[in-house]
């Protein structure tokens, strides 16, 4: 598994070969589709799991109260509102994604938590980050960076509004280990879009959540990826043998 080639202006949405120019739009028709059974599909893809590998995130994040952070792909806002509370009300956090669908499940979940008034809401392309050169102390991107057209363009732009001493944190699907793979490829392939079916009423949805796990780059991939956008200090976790992995990087 590793950064899949391109040719000209072509790239990969899952399996099918799309012009780069569309690849944002059908991502956003499938989150579209699925916004409001989101999390619940989360819960159940994962069995819970992903809210483990959250936590080990914010862990690892280290984030202190005053800070400013940025959760990019943000979506729902699960990881915003628990860094809301670790900046307190001297620090600010910034949700961020392209999805207007999953931007307003965000915003209504926050306002419910009563954790809005020092967290804002941007509709964003995570290629041209709207935000000025060092902005922020840290920055989380959660199983979002798969879906990007021009991953490198976005891990120039998160490295660039980034404060010196800041960190990057990308949590994402990733190589599991062999011993595992023939169940995973079952599971992805074959339980995954009977879920989608079943709960969220799209299986094509997850059928390519699945394709666009397997195009996305491996771990050491994207560890160079990493340091070619200048990021230091490059490593990463593997999480549940590979399936996820969680990539730090620093500014300098």
């Amino acid at each position: 598994m590793s950064e899949p080639s391109e040719s000209g202006d072509k790239t990969h949405f899952g399996y099918k070969t799309v012009d780069a120019g569309k690849k944002a739009d059908l991502v956003r028709d499938v989150f579209d589709s699925v916004a409001s059974r989101y999390d619940i599909m989360n819960d159940l893809m994962s069995g819970g799991m992903h809210r483990l590998w959250k936590r080990f995130t914010i862990e690892q994040a280290n984030v202190r109260p005053g800070q400013q952070v940025l959760d990019l792909a943000g979506g729902t806002g699960d990881l915003a509102l628990k860094f809301s509370r670790l900046v307190g009300d001297s620090g600010h956090v910034v949700l961020a994604d392209i999805n207007a669908a999953m931007l307003n499940e965000g915003r209504r979940r926050l306002v419910d938590a009563g954790a809005s008034a020092n967290v804002s809401i941007a509709q964003v392309n995570a290629e041209a980050l709207p935000f000025a050169n060092s902005s922020f102390d840290c920055l989380t991107i959660a199983f979002g960076l798969r879906n990007v057209t021009d991953k490198q363009a976005a891990l120039a732009s998160m490295y660039r509004v980034l404060k010196p001493g800041g960190k990057a944190m990308i949590l994402e699907f990733s190589r599991p280990s062999d011993a595992i793979k023939p169940a995973y490829d079952l599971y992805s392939f074959k339980v995954l879009p009977a879920l989608g079916q079943l709960i969220a009423k799209d299986a094509d949805s997850y059928q390519y959540l699945a394709e666009s796990i397997r195009m996305h780059p491996d771990q050491e991939t994207l560890k160079g990826m990493m340091q070619e956008a200048g990021f230091e200090r490059c490593r990463y976790h593997n999480l549940m043998a590979g399936i996820v992995a969680l990539h730090i990087g620093y500014r300098i």
